[in-house]
């Protein structure tokens, strides 16, 4: 944390009270969206959470008669008093909801921006006149780094996740996706498919996909146009290699002549000179992301255009025609908790209530996938999930709580492979999701359909689908593994070696902590381990005491596991 972050780096004071429930009485914070499961357990924050789709804040703002907006914004490069300034990681919210001010003839809120001479500058629409803010403050330096989410390993699920999920995408389409494991397994899983396609097929077939050989899973030719809510650590690695690299422009005319195939040579000088072919409405990653955001060449960086959340997530509005042109064969990637076998999902809630993260732009996505010709929307999620040392699925029957609700049902992929529910019969969508299920929860699920007349009488379970277990995917990846075509850290890594290593045998130990005698027993009769740096990091290289001995020799044998 020291390194990653700074010893220096401000800790937000509202959320370690929010979290110990003690908020000054004159302060109330609401949300409308959490930390994924850090506030479960924080009454204050469940309390004041406020549900709402990503377009739909700016309006809630206006209810709430919005007052003071303080916006870190990029400096435009240059000397002098700068006359644009730059809204760069958030253009999200800002201008949507002086609008939704103005349109209810309320007061213009007090405008402070605060200058962070690391955020990187982004010019096009995520620039407005410095006048635009009554305030503008450059705090003295030294200046803390900005926020970097450290990037997490990628598990063999979260890979056959998204190299099932990769096959969804079609050449010259648009490409909308989240964040996380499973976010950047699926973008490495299309960086292979561009740049080693033969390597991506044998992936493919050792996961039993049925489109392994498909002609149209060729190295992308006329490339992906990103329009997603967020632009990640994924984007990043995809405009560099290729994928990403369709672009758009804002003219309506010139697009529906590029549709219909009758654009002139002049109409594509244009369309390479000012075209875009990354929008977002906000940027979050690594340290080396917003290097490289700094770091890019003006022309590459005219290509990406942040903009407001109204934007990206809707086509409603004036330029719906335009939308509709260039987001042609859009697939919209996004990760839920749970589905039911009916097709619902939940990504944002506990059936008590008890709220996890946000509905976000998920809904958005969703419909709009529904709305656009073309498009798929595709909700990813791993078949079980641990806790407590038990394993449980994320297929289900019925759930007590739904973000999308089952008559949007699209797309699911799991690791096991690909759900088409897409105006089909209950009992198909059935039979599809537990066909995607871990083999350990399918005889559950069989029942319950059975139960309530959503399965035929005499359907029994393809002999097939008892492959679907953790064991058996771990040994179809572990040669690609060997081969070093699924590394643990795909998009790179914050963690030095060690830690990395470290990293694998803490989840090894956490996998297994329902054996926890059994685990214990093997750790206290084998050798000690070798791996003296390890040791060291975790301050085990010297134990004192039987507890502390205990501890080494566990990571021990969790690191011979893991090695």
């Amino acid at each position: 944390m020291r390194r990653h972050f700074g010893d220096d780096f401000p800790r937000l004071a509202y959320v370690d009270a929010l979290r110990r429930d003690v908020l000054p009485p004159h302060i109330e914070v609401e949300e409308f969206y959490l930390q994924s499961g850090a506030l479960l357990g924080a009454p204050a924050a469940q309390r004041r959470y406020a549900s709402l789709n990503y377009t739909h804040v700016a309006r809630a703002l206006a209810d709430r008669g919005l007052n003071v907006v303080v916006q870190k914004v990029a400096r435009e490069p240059g000397d002098g008093e700068p006359t644009r300034l730059s809204l760069s990681c958030n253009t999200d919210v800002t201008l949507d909801a002086l609008d939704a001010l103005a349109a209810r003839g309320q007061p213009r809120p007090l405008m402070i921006a605060e200058i962070d001479p690391s955020l990187p500058w982004l010019g096009g629409s995520a620039a407005v006149p410095a006048d635009l803010f009554d305030v503008v403050v450059t705090p003295p330096g030294p200046h803390p780094p900005l926020f970097g989410l450290p990037r997490q390993p990628v598990g063999d699920a979260d890979y056959a996740i998204g190299f099932h999920a990769s096959t969804l995408v079609l050449d010259g389409g648009t490409l909308q996706i989240g964040i996380g494991a499973l976010a950047d397994a699926l973008s490495h899983a299309l960086v292979l498919r561009h740049t080693d396609n033969a390597a991506y097929r044998r992936i493919l077939r050792d996961l039993g996909s049925p489109r392994a050989d498909d002609p149209a899973l060729a190295p992308f030719g006329a490339g992906l146009y990103g329009c997603s809510e967020m632009v990640n650590e994924g984007f990043r690695r995809l405009v560099q290699v290729g994928v990403v690299g369709r672009k758009v422009v804002d003219d309506l005319a010139l697009m529906q002549r590029l549709a219909d195939d009758s654009a002139d040579a002049a109409d594509r000088a244009r369309l390479a000179r000012d075209g875009e072919y990354l929008h977002g409405a906000f940027y979050l990653g690594s340290p080396e992301f917003y290097a490289w955001l700094r770091g890019l060449p003006d022309d590459e960086r005219r290509a990406i255009g942040m903009r407001r959340v109204s934007a990206i997530n809707d086509l409603d509005g004036r330029d719906e025609p335009l939308k509709r042109l260039q987001r042609r064969d859009a697939r919209f990637f996004n990760t839920c908790m749970m589905a039911t076998a009916l097709g619902a999902a939940t990504s944002d809630a506990l059936d008590s209530g008890r709220v996890v993260s946000g509905v976000g732009g998920q809904y958005n996505f969703v419909a709009m996938a529904h709305a656009l010709p073309g498009a798929r929307s595709v909700l990813m999620l791993r078949a079980t999930r641990d806790s407590g040392g038990r394993s449980t699925s994320n297929v289900v029957w019925s759930y007590g709580h739904i973000t999308i609700p089952r008559h949007l049902r699209d797309l699911y992929v799991s690791e096991y492979g690909v759900a088409d529910l897409r105006g089909r019969a209950d009992e198909d969508c059935a039979i599809a999701m537990i066909a995607i299920a871990d083999a350990r929860f399918q005889a559950g699920l069989v029942a319950a359909a059975r139960a309530n007349d959503k399965l035929r009488r005499g359907f029994e379970p393809p002999a097939r689908w008892a492959e679907n277990t953790p064991e058996v995917l771990r040994e179809r990846l572990a040669p690609h593994r060997a081969a070093g075509a699924l590394p643990d850290y795909p998009l790179g890594s914050d963690f030095t070696p060690v830690e990395q290593r470290l990293a694998k045998a803490l989840g090894w130990l956490k996998a297994h902590a329902d054996h926890k005698l059994q685990i214990a027993v093997r750790a206290m009769t084998g050798a000690a381990s070798e791996d003296v740096e390890a040791l060291q990091r975790m301050q085990l290289d010297r134990p004192q005491g039987p507890q502390e001995w205990l501890q080494s020799r566990l990571l021990g044998l969790a690191l011979r596991m893991t090695a």
